[in-house]
C-alpha cells in the first residue's frame, strides 16, 4: 500500500525543481495512497491537488490549505464530507465522483466554503437518492454548477421551496443505506477473518520456505545426498510449476467470485493483487540459478585463456598485468589471456587506440618490449654482409610479439575507399588471317612483297 512521502512528493514536483514547500500544484494519483497526511505542512501554498484513483477513505489533514483552489478526489473510498469546512476558504472546485458517499446531509458542511462553484458528486450512492439534485441546491446556494450542469435560478428557488419535504426523504434513505452498509461492513470483516484463519492453519503445516513437511529422518549417507542435491533443481521446477497452477486457479476463482462494489472490496482487490504479484516475484526468484565463479587460475597455478564479456566500455575496464597472462575485467566479467612469454607489469600500460577503438596493451618483455605488430614487412633479398647488420639493428630494436597478424592489423584509414579507374573502351579492328604456304588454296605472286 502507498503512502504519502516527502520523496514521493520531491519526485512529482519535477516542475519546481523538486522543490516542495513553494508548490502550487501537485499531482497523486494512483499512488494506492489509502491516507491523506502531510500534504498540509509540507505544501501549504498548494493551489491545485490531484489525488484521484487512489484509497483514500476520509477527508482529513487539509485545514492548513488556506489557497487551496481546487481537489480533486475521484475514485476513492470516501464515504463523508467533512474536514473542509475550516481551513480551505479558497476552495472553489470540488471532485468526489465514484466514491462511496451515502450521508448526503454531510454536503450541509461545505455551506461555510463561500467562494465554493462546483461540485461533482456523480457515481456516488447519494447520487441515486429520490430529491438528490434539489436538496444540494437548496442545501449550498453559493453553487453554480453540480455534476457539470448549470444550476439555473429558477431551480433553485423551486429547490428552496421543496427542501423541508425533500430533506425528510433523504433523512429516509439514508437512514436504509446505512443499515445496508453495515451489514456490508459485517459480512466483509467475516470473509477477513475467514481469510486469516485459512492462512494460519496453512502455516502451521508449511515451513519457512512454504514447502510441507511430512516426516523428519536421520542423516543419510554422503552417496545417497548427492543423489538427492543432484534431484533437487527437478524437484524445485515441478514446485514451482505446481504452484504457479495452484495460484492460477485461485486467481481466476477471485475474479470469477461475485461482490459488491464496496470501498472494502476495493482493498480485497488491491491486496489480491499486490499477493500475486509477491508470488510471482518469488518463483521468478526460485528459478534464478546461481552461476558458479568463473575459473580463471587452476589449482596447480595455472592460468586459462578467458572471453566472458561481449561489449566493452572503456569507463569498466579493469587491467590486470601479471607476468605470465593478463587479465580485463568488464563489469566483473573477466577476459584472460595467458601469454608466450615472460612480460614485466610494472613497466605495463593501455591504452585505447584513438582510430579504431581498440584496446592496446603494452606489455614489456623480460630484456625486450612487446608491442601489437601493425604491419608487415616487404620481402628483400639479402647478402651475408646485409644479413649480419638486419641481425645486429634488429637485436637493437624492439622485439615484437603477435597473437594473430591477421585478426589485429590496422585498415588503412587513407584509403578506404577507392574509385575503380574506368578506361575508355576501345574497337580493336579483326586480326587478319595471313594463309600459311600449308594451305592448299594459297598462291605465291611474286609481285606482291613479303609482309614483315
Amino acid at each position: 500500500m502507498g503512502r504519502i512521502t516527502e520523496d514521493l512528493i520531491r519526485r512529482n514536483a519535477e516542475h519546481n525543481d523538486c522543490i516542495i514547500f513553494s508548490l502550487e500544484e501537485l499531482s497523486l494519483h494512483q499512488q494506492e495512497i489509502e491516507r491523506l497526511e502531510h500534504i498540509d505542512r509540507w505544501c501549504r501554498d498548494l493551489k491545485i491537488l490531484y489525488l484521484q484513483n487512489n484509497l483514500i477513505g476520509k477527508i482529513e489533514n487539509v485545514s492548513k490549505l488556506k489557497k487551496l483552489e481546487y481537489l480533486n478526489l475521484a475514485l476513492n473510498n470516501i464515504e463523508k464530507i467533512e474536514n473542509l469546512e475550516a481551513g480551505c476558504e479558497g476552495l472553489t472546485k470540488l471532485d468526489l465522483t465514484v466514491n462511496f458517499i451515502g450521508e448526503l446531509s454531510s454536503v450541509k458542511t461545505l455551506q461555510h466554503n463561500i467562494h465554493l462553484k462546483e461540485l461533482f458528486l456523480m457515481g456516488n450512492p447519494c447520487a441515486d437518492f429520490d430529491g438528490y439534485r434539489q436538496f444540494v441546491v437548496a442545501a449550498l446556494q453559493q453553487l453554480k454548477w453540480l455534476d457539470g450542469k448549470e444550476i439555473e435560478r429558477s431551480e433553485r428557488i423551486q429547490a428552496l421551496q421543496d427542501f423541508p419535504v425533500v430533506e425528510q426523504q433523504i433523512r429516509e434513505q439514508e437512514k436504509a443505506y446505512c443499515l445496508k452498509r453495515a451489514k456490508d461492513k459485517e459480512e466483509a470483516q467475516r470473509k477477513l477473518q475467514e481469510e486469516e484463519n485459512k492462512g494460519e492453519r496453512e502455516g502451521r503445516h508449511t515451513g519457512f520456505d512454504g514447502r510441507w513437511y511430512t516426516d523428519i529422518s536421520a542423516t543419510l549417507p554422503s552417496s545417497e545426498e548427492s543423489k538427492d542435491d543432484v534431484q533437487a533443481p527437478e524437484i524445485q521446477e515441478e514446485e514451482c510449476k505446481k504452484k504457479k497452477l495452484d495460484s492460477g486457479e485461485d486467481d481466476l476463482e477471485f475474479w470469477n467470485k461475485p461482490s459488491l462494489y464496496t470501498p472494502e472490496s476495493r482493498l480485497e482487490t488491491l491486496r489480491h493483487m499486490e499477493k500475486q504479484r509477491k508470488d510471482q516475484e518469488k518463483l521468478s526468484e526460485k528459478k534464478k540459478k546461481v552461476k558458479p565463479p568463473r575459473v580463471l587460475i587452476c589449482e596447480d597455478g595455472r592460468a586459462l585463456n578467458v572471453n566472458e564479456p561481449k561489449y566493452m566500455d572503456t569507463s569498466l575496464i579493469d587491467v590486470d598485468v601479471q607476468p605470465t597472462y593478463v587479465r580485463v575485467m568488464v563489469k566483473g566479467k573477466p577476459f584472460q589471456l595467458v601469454l608466450p612469454a615472460e612480460v614485466k607489469p610494472d613497466s605495463s600500460s593501455a591504452k585505447r587506440a584513438q582510430t579504431t577503438g581498440h584496446l592496446v596493451v603494452y606489455m614489456p618483455k623480460v630484456g625486450e618490449i612487446i608491442t601489437g605488430c601493425q604491419g608487415t614487412s616487404k620481402p628483400v633479398k639479402s647478402t651475408p654482409d646485409s644479413s649480419r647488420e638486419k641481425t645486429n639493428k634488429r637485436s637493437q630494436q624492439m622485439e615484437r610479439l603477435e597473437v594473430d597478424p591477421s585478426k589485429h592489423a590496422f585498415p588503412d584509414v587513407a584509403n578506404i575507399f577507392q574509385a575503380k579507374k574506368h578506361t575508355p573502351r576501345r574497337v580493336q579492328a579483326e586480326p587478319k588471317i595471313i594463309p600459311s604456304e600449308g594451305d592448299p588454296d594459297f598462291e605465291d605472286n611474286p609481285e606482291v612483297p613479303p609482309l614483315i
